[in-house]
């Protein structure tokens, strides 16, 4: 989709090198943005950026690194002049009954998922009233976010901390015209989902063709979601269509969850 509804604005995303991320910057490039695509992977990055565009920009950024967060946005800031938007999409998955959940595996998901999207809106905050106010923030949370999903519980909890601290954050800075708000994902066609079917068949005695069939069954609208599904409600709140929306967690997940 091409639309020039974000023309004349400058974003970042995190975790944009592959996956839901890629599709975002992609999303935010067609609707007239200038994107500064960071990922920990650097080279991931760069060809994100490539296939954009030479007006893209590109770094490495391990968004648990508070020092790396400020040092990257001051990069996107003196490439771009300023930011109008910022999507903190970064995250990580692993799968595990809790029984068997390691600190390391509880301490990594909150790391990148909760403390890097802290990390992220918090320098974005800090840009956004030094330059005098006004802004648009989008998180990624997930539908584990809204229901806690069994061998994910210390991811759902990651995301259930997104919600929250969206809503928080919203709440913060209404006064200053910045708006924080965030997408909840459901079952999407990534390279991290194609990890979790074999992780889940493993763990549920499954075939990994059986749980992407359940996946399915259980979205009402019949297929698995694609990045650009999430990508395109990305853009609808970044841009002033959703001018009065603020601490909102919205799902797209094809009808899943309904509440």
């Amino acid at each position: 989709m091409t639309t020039t509804v974000l023309a004349g604005r400058n974003a970042l995303v995190t975790g944009a090198g592959t996956g839901i991320g890629r599709a975002i910057a992609r999303a935010l490039a067609g609707a007239g943005a200038r994107v500064f695509v960071t990922d920990i992977d650097a080279l991931a990055a760069e060809r994100a950026a490539a296939e954009i565009g030479p007006a893209a920009g590109a770094a490495r950024l391990d968004v648990t690194s508070a020092a790396e967060t400020d040092a990257v946005f001051a990069a996107a800031i003196d490439a771009f002049g300023r930011l109008d938007i910022v999507c903190a999409n970064a995250g990580i998955s692993t799968m595990q009954r809790v029984v068997d959940l390691t600190e390391a595996e509880w301490d990594a998901n909150m790391a990148v998922n909760a403390k890097g999207v802290f990390l992220t809106d918090r320098a974005a905050v800090r840009h956004f009233l030094a330059r005098g106010g006004g802004g648009a923030i989008v998180n990624t949370a997930s539908l584990a976010g809204k229901v806690g999903a069994a061998l994910l519980a210390h991811y759902s909890a990651s995301k259930f901390a997104v919600v929250g601290f969206t809503q928080a954050l919203a709440r913060e800075v209404a006064r200053d015209a910045i708006r924080v708000n965030c997408v909840c994902p459901g079952f999407v066609r990534t390279s991290m989902q194609a990890r979790e079917l074999e992780w889940e068949a493993k763990l549920r005695g499954m075939t990994p063709d059986a749980v992407r069939a359940e996946y399915v069954s259980l979205t009402p609208l019949g297929r698995l979601e694609e990045p650009e599904d999430v990508a395109d409600a990305v853009v609808f709140l970044a841009s002033d269509a959703a001018r009065f929306m603020t601490g909102q967690a919205v799902l797209v997940d094809g009808g899943i969850y309904m509440g």
